[in-house]
């Protein structure tokens, strides 16, 4: 595990720190600059509470409630009861690493200097994530407006020393006994902290961050799953040369087929099909497939830029200028992140879609061009892979209903006061369902091609197809034979692919790829 340290300015982060923190043990500390931004920022908020005027956030209530001016005596009352109240989630629990990336995501925001809570409050959130702290999250919640209120809100109860949360050794507990075992004193909240704590897009910027590191990871093993169905199926490579993409020039089409091109080089399978069985053209999912998984990568580098732009942002309702100022804005409004988590449950959806249309053509005796049916090693006494590419099949259709937008929905709250909402922690849920499932799909056409390319005698194929049987081989995923047990083949295929095993072992003859 990443034991480096990440060091949080007022500027933001980084993509890849969101990672460490998240998946690996990175610690956190905050920058002597940003805890005096904070403290600055803190200034204007004890300067304002002092004063007779109705601050929303300071000495208001909240949402619909904000009309009434809350006295001084109730004012840390207020900000406990709104991290209280609004820890309403349901479901099952939120994975840890999605829980890591929003606090991280929400102490970022903190420690920009533009929030006004004080400097404890931005200490003792990276002592709990420091000490492998993670709130209970549950699965509903967030609307994906006015912040993810729920899940934010459960974190800060543990800030709080109230709830309950997961220590280090993975057992549940209540908050109040981690903390103490820690050393860590319970933040008592003043005003403004509470909503503070709770508004922003921080759950759905985590998810998205995370999508983006696992999508580019497969966009790539989907380019060499995609050659390796090429060559079993005896195709052409010659629709994959550079200047045929040059003339259409979206860069992910010209990306994939470059890698593509590379996981071939030196196959002696690929164009055989001109000599032993004429074909003018290879199918569309053969053909087309840097078509396919370019259009993803491009929107995937959108969604990228959107998550930078996020990182670097500092999202909360009201927040505090430069010039001391505390305005009320949107800001906390998912709707950019929201549209970028739809769109790439698109492009998932899209890429399961043809490498599910390339396993079974490898399946089907009628066009697999001399393989036989189901890659059976005895067809009608073995069934083969027949029923591997119904589950792969079933992914799929689950991802297309996981396509659907859900920002395009939109449920009014808090008495219509926040009458349009992102639903982008919705998106990112679905969106990691689909990843989970794309993940499988691409593992099931990577057992269906190594196989096939085994089945094709007196031909050798790549020298970094020859390098991805290997290291598949040597992981337990066996080759072509008679019927067996086939589910422990396809959960090892299945962690071949999302450990990365797949990439690097092309990689080790190819160099990097795209």
């Amino acid at each position: 595990m990443d034991m480096h340290t990440v060091v949080l300015g007022t500027t933001g982060t980084t993509a890849q720190d969101v990672i460490d923190v998240a998946r690996g043990a990175a610690r956190i500390e905050v920058s002597a600059d940003a805890r005096e931004a904070v403290a600055a920022s803190r200034a204007f908020i004890d300067d304002l509470a002092a004063k007779p005027d109705p601050v929303y956030g300071v000495s208001t209530g909240f949402g619909a409630l904000a009309v009434r001016h809350i006295s001084p005596e109730l004012r840390a009352q207020l900000q406990r009861n709104i991290v209280r109240s609004h820890a309403a989630g349901m479901g099952p629990r939120v994975e840890r690493e999605v829980v890591r990336a929003l606090m991280f995501l929400r102490l970022k925001t903190l420690a920009s200097g533009r929030t006004g809570v004080r400097p404890l409050v931005v200490d003792t959130m990276a002592e709990l994530l420091n000490a492998g702290i993670t709130p209970v999250v549950h699965e509903y919640g967030s609307l994906g407006c006015s912040g993810d209120l729920a899940p934010l809100s459960h974190c800060a109860l543990t800030l709080m020393g109230e709830g309950e949360a997961e220590g280090p050794d993975g057992v549940v507990r209540p908050s109040a006994e981690l903390l103490a075992a820690h050393g860590i004193e319970p933040v008592e909240l003043r005003e403004k902290e509470g909503l503070a704590l709770l508004n922003g897009t921080d759950g759905m910027l985590g998810m998205l961050v995370m999508a983006c590191a696992d999508l580019a990871r497969l966009f790539t093993s989907a380019d060499i799953t995609a050659a390796l169905s090429l060559e079993a199926l005896l195709g052409t490579d010659k629709v994959l040369a550079p200047e045929l993409h040059a003339i259409r020039p979206h860069p992910g089409q010209a990306a994939s087929a470059a890698n593509m091109l590379k996981v071939l080089t030196g196959s002696e399978l690929t164009g055989h099909h001109q000599d032993d069985a004429p074909r003018v053209q290879d199918a569309y999912s053969v053909r087309c497939a840097p078509q396919v998984a370019g259009a993803g990568r491009d929107t995937l580098a959108h969604a990228r830029l959107v998550a930078e732009r996020e990182l670097a942002a500092a999202v909360d309702n009201p927040v505090v200028l430069e010039d001391g100022r505390v305005e009320s804005n949107g800001n906390f409004h998912g709707a950019p992140v929201a549209y970028v988590l739809d769109f790439l449950a698109i492009a998932a959806a899209d890429l399961g879609s043809v490498a599910e249309r390339r396993t079974d053509r490898l399946l089907d005796k009628n066009r697999s061009h001399g393989l036989p049916a189901f890659l059976a090693g005895d067809p009608g006494v073995d069934s083969g892979l027949m029923i591997a590419q119904y589950t792969q099949a079933a992914l799929v259709s689950e991802m297309k209903r996981l396509a659907a937008p859900a920002s395009v929905d939109s449920i009014p709250s808090s008495a219509m006061q926040e009458d349009h909402v992102s639903m982008g922690w919705s998106a990112a849920r679905k969106l990691r369902t689909a990843i989970d499932n794309l993940t499988r799909v691409v593992a099931v056409e990577m057992y269906a091609a190594t196989r096939a390319v085994e089945m094709r005698e007196g031909l050798a194929p790549s020298p970094a197809t020859r390098a991805v049987l290997d290291a598949v081989r040597a992981e337990g995923v066996q080759g072509p034979g008679e019927d067996r047990f086939l589910a422990p083949d396809l959960a090892a295929a299945y962690e071949f692919v999302r450990g990365g095993k797949l990439v690097a072992a092309v990689e080790s003859v190819t160099g990097k790829l795209d």
